[in-house]
């Protein structure tokens, strides 16, 4: 075998006019907690929020002119100044810190505020001291396995939130069935009418307007979410999903569309026979890894698409 020459060009490069396209500069996880101490009773508040900003600022990629660029140590800053007067819903806070960016600097024409919100449930107690109905006043533990999530995005007066949740851990133990899938040389899985159906559920869902209580419609859509997942006798995770982002969109009018990813965690019974053990459905091995994967988009019939809500919200067909 002989070794090829390498191939040279002729001709000059010519990369033309280069243009600077879309772009954005802020600063990303801006970890914040907030304790509220108005009263004996605190509130905490711990949400992680990244602000970026877009604007007129072509010349400080063309000739580093800095002169317009709001620094993203500032933008950190406003991030806690404004957590001085109360967080709030991470909807509200998104929509203040864009509202004070776009009010502030007037070649700031838009952006995108991301906040993530961690929950912290009071410690239960049975002591009187610093308890209120059996919990304390400021003590608090990681609640639950999700994390709350809202991305606003803003182009000047137009605003579009999306809102969701990550790392739902949900479970059944039966009322979950797979048979029927279409079977070639390469498949070994076999059929099954009881089996475990377990999943992480990532959702959002985009809102069409922003006059809304946002903590009361995400603790809603939580309770829709789980109601639903647990009340499906399912013979698919895919008509799981279905039924679960089709509740939200029956009880919700002000969301527009939802979207789903749920990994299918798999529960394989172990084989107890070489042990002389029968094992009718009660011993499983839990893998982690390889999963399958069920992502769907839902909307009501005649919905308008908004590309422009999702631009920046990865993960999701």
């Amino acid at each position: 075998m002989t070794q090829s020459e390498p191939v040279t060009s002729t001709h000059e490069p010519s990369p033309g006019v280069v243009v600077l396209g879309e772009n954005q500069w802020g600063k990303a996880e801006v970890r914040l907690v907030r304790i509220d101490r108005s009263q004996p009773r605190h509130r905490i508040t711990d949400v992680n929020v990244t602000s970026q900003l877009r604007g007129e600022v072509e010349k400080a990629h063309t000739e580093g002119d800095n002169s317009l660029v709001v620094a993203t140590d500032s933008q950190k800053n406003t991030v806690f100044a404004l957590a001085k007067d109360g967080v709030g819903s991470p909807e509200g806070f998104a929509l203040r810190l864009g509202e004070h960016f776009l009010s502030t600097y007037p070649w700031i024409h838009g952006g995108r505020w991301e906040v993530e919100q961690y929950t912290w449930e009071r410690i239960p107690t049975s002591l009187a001291t610093h308890a209120t109905d059996g919990t304390h006043d400021h003590a608090f533990v990681r609640g639950g396995t999700e994390t709350r999530t809202t991305v606003v995005q803003r182009d000047r007066d137009e605003v579009f939130v999306v809102s969701g949740l990550t790392d739902l851990a949900v479970l059944k133990s039966t009322g979950s069935e797979f048979h029927g899938f279409p079977r070639d040389r390469f498949t070994t899985l076999p059929e099954t009418t009881d089996r475990i159906l377990a999943t992480s559920v990532t959702s959002r869902w985009r809102y069409t307007t922003t006059a809304l209580d946002f903590d009361a419609v995400f603790a809603d859509v939580r309770r829709v979410l789980l109601e639903s997942f647990a009340d499906l006798h399912s013979l698919a995770l895919q008509q799981t999903l279905f039924h679960m982002g089709e509740r939200v969109l029956q009880a919700h009018p002000e969301i527009a569309e939802v979207k789903l990813s749920m990994p299918n965690l798999h529960h394989f019974l172990v084989d107890l026979a070489p042990f002389g053990l029968e094992n009718p459905n009660e011993v499983f091995y839990a893998a982690d890894r390889p999963y399958g994967l069920i992502e769907a988009t839902l909307t009501r019939q005649g919905t308008t698409p908004e590309p422009r809500a999702w631009a920046t919200v990865a993960g999701f067909c």
